[in-house]
């Protein structure tokens, strides 16, 4: 099959119109960064500017019964590809972190109609990736999944915000989440999946590639360390005399670190938050909580990293005649991508003539949940110096239009 050039220019420019449009005051709560959560105005605004694009070329557009929007060119249940991402931004976000790969799908959706290709296709834009509305994770793809459950989505997921419960602020919403397990019915008939996304790392715009074929998606464990201690006075207590918690913490710090290089299959580690009670100045703290972000694509080698790092914790703590508890919030497997769609990825990328790089991806993604029942693969745009979950956040369409031209190939090559 030959290979399909698009205008890449116009392409580009409508990626950008899009774009900033979505940055605008009425899809943001904040001047500065993008802040857009589940079931908040500034959601449904950018939601329903999606909404508005697809149903004018043609698509029908609904929801599932939680919120996550789904568009599709063909009869429900029938044969079809899907492409998307998620329009929900990080708490401090910038404009195109899972934005951009939903406007990808819409420019795919309508360059499918202007050349005549006729591909069947279906867009996902899923509630809530970021957890930034719930503190959940992949929540609509989740669901989508049934990886969550009832119980979970009734009584254990608070807005962040205001403290309401999923449930009641769903219906509030206007959606319908007693029929949750409907959701999954949004994947009947795909054939395939591709997620178009902002790399979040550096290795693109250091190698000099401009896109980027997802073979794998690292898989994670989250979770926190309770470490307690005896809150003294700072001044009186004698060094010998205490029971400083953030002296173990301080040990696990650098452990983690050593941990995850020993580890290696690109395994990573990172204590992203440190709570320090009573918190003050002239005195020693009585606990201290530490999260672990634990990530990498070999299950193994990242859980490993889990398993030996809490030994450690519980074993300094002890030397020093305290106690620890580690409670896991959340784990995700590696994910594999399929091999036939990586392949195709692959070639069509290389057709552009732009260079191309296989790699993994070390952020969490809605594809690991569609992948429990669909073939799926992601291809990556660069992000400027790494920089992501940030105002400060950056891409060039013209990269993305590259990439829209190679996932457009690979689906013509899919399907045919």
């Amino acid at each position: 099959m030959e290979h399909l050039r698009i205008d890449r220019q116009r392409t580009a420019a409508r990626i950008g119109r899009d774009i900033e449009t979505l940055s605008g005051p009425a899809h943001t709560r904040d001047a500065v960064a993008i802040r857009r959560y589940a079931y908040t105005p500034e959601y449904a605004a950018t939601d329903a500017y999606f909404a508005r694009e697809l149903e004018a070329i043609g698509f029908t557009v609904e929801h599932d019964p939680v919120g996550t929007l789904v568009a599709r060119n063909v009869p429900k249940g029938m044969p079809a590809f899907g492409i998307g991402s998620h329009c929900d931004s990080n708490r401090n976000g910038g404009k195109w972190d899972g934005t951009l790969g939903v406007v990808m799908a819409l420019e795919l959706c309508r360059l499918n109609g202007e050349h005549g290709l006729g591909l069947p296709l279906q867009l996902i834009s899923f509630l809530e990736e970021e957890g930034s509305g719930f503190g959940q994770m992949l929540l609509g793809s989740r669901i989508m999944a049934q990886r969550a459950t009832e119980e979970q989505l009734r009584e254990s997921m608070f807005e962040l915000d205001t403290g309401r419960p999923f449930w009641e602020t769903a219906v509030a919403a206007g959606y319908e989440p007693a029929r949750w397990r409907e959701s999954q019915r949004v994947l009947d008939g795909l054939i395939g999946w591709i997620e178009p996304h902002i790399e979040q790392a550096r290795v693109l715009q250091d190698t000099g590639n401009r896109v980027g074929v997802v073979n794998a998606i690292a898989g994670y464990v989250h979770a926190d360390v309770h470490v307690h201690g005896r809150d003294d006075h700072a001044g009186a207590t004698p060094m010998d005399f205490r029971l400083d918690p953030t002296t173990v913490v301080a040990e696990c710090v650098l452990e983690l670190e050593r941990l995850a290089r020993a580890a290696g299959n690109a395994t990573v580690g990172t204590v992203g938050e440190i709570e320090v009670h009573p918190s003050l100045i002239n005195a020693i703290a009585r606990d201290v909580r530490f999260s672990l972000d634990i990530r990498g694509p070999r299950d193994e080698a990242y859980l490993g990293v889990f398993r030996d790092i809490s030994a450690f914790a519980h074993e300094r703590a002890a030397a020093r005649g305290m106690t620890v508890d580690v409670v896991e919030r959340q784990r995700n497997p590696a994910t594999p991508m399929d091999a036939a769609i990586v392949a195709a990825l692959e070639a069509a990328a290389a057709a552009t003539g732009e260079p191309v790089l296989t790699m993994h991806s070390g952020a969490a993604h809605d594809t690991m949940c569609v992948a429990d029942s669909v073939p799926t693969a992601m291809v990556f745009v660069p992000c400027k110096d790494g920089i992501s979950h940030s105002p400060a956040e950056d891409a060039q369409p013209e990269d993305a239009a590259v990439a829209v031209e190679a996932i457009l190939n690979a689906i013509r090559a899919l399907v045919a």
